[in-house]
């Protein structure tokens, strides 16, 4: 499958599979990815605590039970969860944040675990400085755990396309519009929810070339044509 962004929906990742059927999947930004991973570092430290606890009552062999948790809690929770849970930490569950590979197939053993092993190098040099400089200048919010097993982190209801379309009444295109331009328009249109009235119009002005409309009349020029394609009538 072959993997596209389409850079006037800035967090859209779209995959043309071999078939020629696009598949779509909105990348999460940092803020989320940040949230998800405080609240499993919460409930990793909480098992902890309670685990030293009855660690110290029991001994030097408990104390040694807990390095072997300490362990596996730091380099294999997310792993484990990754590979048994579709994807999800409990704090990616919580924020509907889901693990996948580039081309939006469930994530492997192999890049779960590189992607997790190379938090150490994202951590660097600290405070996960690496980590937060690579995902907000990569496209597609990637830390360099997920540049080198080439994964993303996506938001698990993405894929769900079927939006009521917006208020606007239908106008069929004055001129004539390639595939791309077309699939803006409806990717535009669909996400009217979720984008903000000043973030949709950002897109709109960046449209503007191929509709000669800006601010609030090219947002209602787009979603016309964008019901238009989408088949009301």
């Amino acid at each position: 499958m072959r993997a596209t962004s389409k850079q006037l929906l800035d967090t859209i990742h779209t995959v043309e599979t071999p078939e020629g059927v696009d598949l779509f999947a909105e990348l999460s930004g940092p803020i989320p990815r940040a949230l998800a991973y405080v609240t499993d570092l919460s409930i990793r430290t909480a098992v902890l605590i309670i685990a030293g606890i009855l660690a110290s009552i029991i001994g030097k062999t408990g104390i040694g039970f807990w390095l072997i948790l300490s362990f596996l809690m730091e380099w294999w929770y997310p792993v484990f969860f990754e590979m048994l849970r579709q994807g999800q930490t409990p704090g990616k569950k919580i924020f509907k944040l889901v693990v996948v590979n580039e081309d939006l197939t469930p994530v492997t053993w192999s890049s779960s675990i590189i992607r997790n092993l190379l938090r150490a190098v994202d951590f660097l040099p600290s405070l996960y400085v690496f980590g937060i400089l690579s995902l907000t200048l990569t496209q597609r919010f990637q830390r360099l755990g997920d540049l080198a097993a080439g994964t993303l982190v996506i938001q698990a209801a993405s894929h769900t396309r079927n939006t009521p379309l917006p208020d606007a009444d239908t106008m069929p295109p004055a001129i004539a519009f390639t595939a791309d331009e077309q699939d803006a328009i409806i990717e535009f249109t669909q996400r009217h929810k979720s984008l903000s009235p000043a973030r949709q119009q950002e897109l709109g002005n960046i449209l503007a070339p191929i509709t000669h409309k800006e601010g609030d009349e090219g947002v209602r020029y787009l979603r016309s044509l964008g019901n238009w394609f989408l088949g009301a009538r």
